[in-house]
């Protein structure tokens, strides 16, 4: 399957070759001629060659920095090009379309005769490539007619080799969206390869000519040779890739499945697709045992894509760098990663900064996670999915500015400017401070934008923006105490002390050990420990000024939870005293001696016990008015239960009243109030029993008895039944399974999953929020929220794991808004045990359901789990079709409006809902509403508190809940009603589209009035809104205080 989407893809990315061959060929064949007609200069000094660029020729030349000595004693000069040759992907027919863009690279070989045998050294070849540039850009300038835009950039980045960048210009002076790319190449026999090794030291000396100091000509320079020797082997490269096109049939394929990986992840800069194929094909040439090959060249494309990155995942290129052809050559180690190709002598991964090299390897092995689980859709997320949103990407985000920090000397080695200086301190400085708290540190820098050749390059600027994208380890992160060395051992100590200052503190520990401490404070909930440390380092490291400027963007969400002054951590244990409360009436409940059968099971079944309430639960409120969480209790098996559904309701009746009996007899301060429900459906349970606990906690505790599944499907099966007595069956039926089975179940994975991933709990509850604040609340269970939560978790691909409430949050929302439900159903796999069959009977279920339900009136969200493969338990009795694709819409403006404003969103604007798009809003008293589920508002009168405290029957009282089900009732599906249960003062509708104009008949389900329309014969009626609305009002009595009309009617 894999292999058959790749195939439609490459149809979509794959350049129209043939289509575009003739307008290329020609705007080609005209620079090639433009470039051979340039006259050659002579050699000139370097002053003079610039002034004369300038001054004659407007175009400046691109110097890489430093800039050459003003006294150098070389001479700068242009003479024709050895060759012209189109390279790159194009040539190789491997390019990909990006946005409609197609890029061609034409490289320029240059003469070997203007070039010295000590040119290697000292950017000399780099200076005097800028002034070929420079030349070549000045011909171009003066031989077209404003055919073409041209401008200078850095190829990847590299300041040392500007390029220069034609985009040509059509009709109404706008630019194409195809561009040429104009690199430098040079022979490839113009250097050894043994002065380029990367343990070679080629910068001798600083710009002006003088000896660097200390022992730092010594050093070795290996992003400056290998840059250098890119520039001898881009010819050589053309020839080895199409060679290995020609041994392997997937190797074309592959390469283009690499750039489109690499293009989704944003990992181009340093690792593009030139280097994904040179990687490909030296893997297929060696790098084995006994220099075998690690790839076959029998391998189809998608084998070849999946084996390498498997190697790039597994293999630690830094500490075991990889040789290929490369056995007359020794070469020292250092410090980035390697992978040699002695052929041609060049390390193809010198670009890779050790944070962007972390990166890759962890993307790699998160995509190679992600081939390997049959749940997720592998082929989109690992090939269509945008992974490089900072947001969703990394857990937390910090950005910063600071000005530009002048080189040591001691530095100033291997072309290394002062950005890219920076990015290392940076990165050291924050690799060191957060430490085990961190799984992973990316930096990211605005890139260098492309400059028009007759004009300057932007001086370097004043300041100086580095963003630094953390995943975090949650285990670790908000710890509040860091152990450094042992006082024992002085060089550790010392280098500990030198790197935190007056922060690093001597502390004994209960163990008896003396370690070098860190102690962060948590007084103040807001300032976390992750951002204490963040600013202590670069205030100490980087400056005060960087200190200003910094925004760490994730923290927000933290704070849109009800608990915002509490950690995560202090989260999960802020439920333990409710936890505690059920395991001692637990205990309590299995003492019981008075009752004729054993209790074999008690089993909770709400959300405040499986941590995932969106309010903590406080046992301080008065318990009167806290909502009981439920809770099951399953007795021994006993034949003298009765065979019939009616009565073995009214044996748990008896079976209540005894329980509340001896729970008052066994506990002081307990009070068990029996409550009756579902009074007008004799197959549901009937009865209850409220336990108010003296600690303040209350439960809802319900009897599950086995034997009446077996006697609901007697019944069903029945084919005496009416189609309303089956139907009622079947509901009675469905609600038994989802209150007796399937919700004790649940409950026990979110709890376990919830101790494995410590942010489930958080994320679970905004998800939640985000629900409610979208009045989504009676409409999307919270089964169902905590479904697709946990499915960010369990099946996180294409990114890992969530560290942070925000990529969990965001993620959650994006994967809502691409998730076509209508057509697939969700499946969470809690354990990651699910085979293929149990995969493909969820399916077979799925389509069943669709075959028999084609127009989604019962089931329009299929949501499925190992756990209940059924799909239908928590979606059965909502969501309608209606809500469902609203749902849909919500999450995709949600993440519509995160990608617009990026990081400058503020996080409380996806929880702010319109009415905007409903028909009507009911207006309530919040007095007859409850601030949360857990509390209810209080009288400002202290002895009316007191006496409601005493009406045990009040608890989980809600009466607008109640006004809603009774409008429900009344209206069915006439009226579409939506309501934020957190506690929000209104109630929304929209009306039914079925009400408006029809033929009149007998019986209609809602008030009506006749609409007559000139010329028609037959009478039709609509919907009386006026009237409906009216008896909305008069039901609600005072909890209505008006009812506010949001659009005009169109139905008359």
């Amino acid at each position: 399957m894999f292999t058959l989407k790749a195939n439609e893809l490459f149809v979509k990315v794959r350049p129209d070759y043939e289509g575009r061959m003739v307008t290329l060929e020609n705007c080609l064949r005209k620079l090639k001629d433009i470039i051979e007609r340039i006259p050659d200069r002579e050699a000139k000094p370097i002053l003079q060659a610039e002034r004369e660029q300038l001054d004659s020729h407007k175009v400046r030349i691109p110097f890489p920095q430093p800039r050459p000595a003003k006294d150098a004693k070389y001479t700068l000069a242009y003479s024709k090009p050895a060759e012209i040759n189109v390279v790159g992907s194009y040539a190789r027919r491997t390019s990909i379309v990006v946005g409609g863009q197609l890029g061609i690279d034409l490289a320029v070989t240059m003469p070997s005769h203007i070039f010295q045998e000590k040119d290697y050294l000292n950017y000399r070849y780099f200076y005097k490539r800028a002034y070929y540039l420079a030349c070549i850009a000045s011909g171009f300038e003066e031989a077209q007619e404003d055919e073409y835009a041209i401008d200078f950039a850095h190829q990847n980045d590299n300041h040392l080799q500007p390029i220069i960048i034609i985009t040509p210009i059509q009709e109404g002076n706008s630019k194409t969206k195809d561009q040429i790319r104009i690199l430098l190449a040079a022979d490839g026999d113009l250097f050894p390869i043994s002065k380029t090794l990367p343990n070679k030291g080629c910068i001798r000396s600083m710009a002006g000519g003088t000896s660097s100091l200390g022992s730092s000509s010594k050093r070795p320079t290996p992003y400056y040779n290998a840059s250098l020797r890119s520039e001898c082997s881009s010819l050589a490269y053309l020839k080895y890739l199409h060679a290995s096109s020609l041994q392997s049939d997937g190797f074309s394929d592959a390469c283009q499945l690499g750039s489109v990986w690499l293009r989704q992840r944003g990992l181009g800069r340093e690792f593009g697709p030139f280097e994904w194929a040179c990687t490909v094909a030296l893997l297929m040439q060696g790098g084995g045992t006994k220099g075998k090959p690690i790839l076959s060249r029998g391998y189809d494309s998608y084998q070849l894509f999946k084996a390498t990155l498997q190697y790039l995942s597994l293999r630690d290129l830094v500490s075991s760098p990889l040789f290929v052809h490369s056995d007359d050559i020794t070469l020292v180690h250092h410090d980035g990663p390697m992978l040699f190709d002695g052929k041609r002598g060049i390390n193809i991964l010198f670009k890779l900064t050790p944070w962007s090299y972390a990166t890759l390897k962890h993307e790699a092995g998160v995509t190679i996670k992600l081939l390997n689980d049959p749940l997720s859709d592998q082929f989109d997320a690992c090939l269509i999915t945008r992974v490089d949103d900072l947001l969703q990407r990394f857990d937390y985000v910090v950005k910063m500015r600071t000005r530009q920090v002048p080189i040591p000397t001691s530095q100033m080695v291997d072309a290394l400017n002062e950005e890219t200086y920076l990015c290392h301190r940076v990165h050291k400085a924050f690799s060191t401070g957060l430490g085990d708290r961190i799984r992973l540190l990316h930096l990211e820098t605005p890139p260098i934008l492309p400059w028009d050749a007759a004009a300057p390059q932007e001086s370097t600027k004043a300041l100086y923006q580095v963003q630094v994208g953390l995943l975090l380890d949650p285990e670790n992160f908000s710890r509040t105490v860091d152990r450094g060395p042992s006082a024992e051992d002085k060089v550790a100590a010392a280098e500990f002390r030198r790197f935190w200052g007056n922060k690093a503190e001597l502390r004994r520990y209960k163990d008896g050990t003396i370690m070098e401490s860190l102690i962060w404070s948590t007084s103040d909930p807001t300032d976390s420990v992750l951002k204490q440390i963040v600013a202590y380092v670069v205030r100490r490291h980087l400056g005060e000024e960087a200190v200003d400027s910094i925004e760490l963007l994730g923290e927000l969400y933290d704070r849109l939870l009800p608990d915002r002054k509490l950690g995560i951590k202090e989260r999960s244990t802020s439920f333990q005293p409710f936890m505690s409360a059920f395991e001692s009436l637990e205990k309590e409940v299995r003492a019981f001696e008075g009752l004729p059968l054993q209790i074999r099971q008690i089993s909770a079944a709400h959300a405040r016990l499986r941590y995932s309430s969106l309010r903590i639960p406080a046992l301080d409120h008065s318990p009167g008015q806290m909502e009981p969480a439920s809770i099951c209790v399953q007795f021994e098996g006993s034949a003298r239960w009765p065979d019939d559904i009616t009565a073995v309701q009214r044996t748990k009746i008896a079976f209540l009243l005894k329980m509340g009996e001896l729970l008052e007899e066994s506990t002081n301060g307990l009070i068990a109030r029996l409550g009756l429900e579902n009074c007008n459906h004799k197959l549901m349970n009937i009865a209850f029993l409220d336990i108010h606990c003296p600690s303040g906690a209350v439960f809802r505790l319900r009897i599950h008895h086995e034997r009446e599944l077996k006697l609901l499907e007697r019944v069903l099966k029945d084919s005496t039944q009416s189609a309303a007595s089956r139907e009622e069956t079947a509901s009675a039926l469905s609600t038994y399974k989802r209150d007796f089975i399937q919700g004790p179940i649940h409950t026990q994975a979110i709890r376990t999953l919830s101790t494995r991933f410590p942010l489930l709990s958080p994320c679970m509850r905004l998800m939640k929020k985000w629900r409610d604040s979208h009045m989504l609340s009676t409409h999307l269970s919270d089964e169902l929220i905590e479904l697709l939560t946990v499915r960010t978790f369990v099946h996180p691909y294409p990114w890992s794991v969530p560290g942070s409430v925000m990529t969990g949050f965001l993620r959650t929302l994006t994967f809502v808004s691409k998730w076509d439900w209508q057509n697939e159903p969700l499946i969470v796999d809690f354990n990651g045990e699910m085979a293929g069959p149990e995969i493909e009977a969820i399916n077979l279920c799925f389509e069943a359901w669709r075959k028999i339900d084609p127009a989604m009136n019962r089931v329009a969200i299929f949501a499925a789990s190992n756990l209940d493969p059924s799909g239908i338990t928590w979606t059965e009795f909502g969501p309608s079709k209606v809500v469902a694709s609203h749902f849909t819409s919500l999450a995709k403006a949600a993440c519509g409006m995160v990608k617009e404003r990026g990081m400058n969103l503020e996080p409380e604007a996806l929880f702010v809902a319109s009415v905007a798009d409903y028909d009507f809003v009911i207006h309530l008293d919040p007095r007859s509403t409850r601030t949360d589920r857990g509390e209810q508002r209080h009288s400002v009168f202290k002895n009316l508190h007191v006496q409601s405290d005493q009406d045990k029957s009040l608890a989980g009282f809600d009466p607008v809940q109640l006004f809603l089900g009774e409008l429900r009732a009344m209206y069915g599906s006439n009226i579409l009603f939506f309501r934020d249960e957190l506690g929000g003062s209104l109630i929304a509708g929209l009306w039914n589209p079925q009400t408006g104009l029809r033929p009149w008949k007998v019986k209609l389900a809602y008030s009506t009035k006749p609409c007559v329309r000139p010329g028609d014969e037959d009478s039709q009626v609509t919907i009386n809104e006026t009237a409906t609305l009216h008896d909305i009002a008069k039901l609600g009595g005072d909890m209505v205080l008006r009812i506010e009309v949001k659009r005009s009617s169109t139905r008359q």
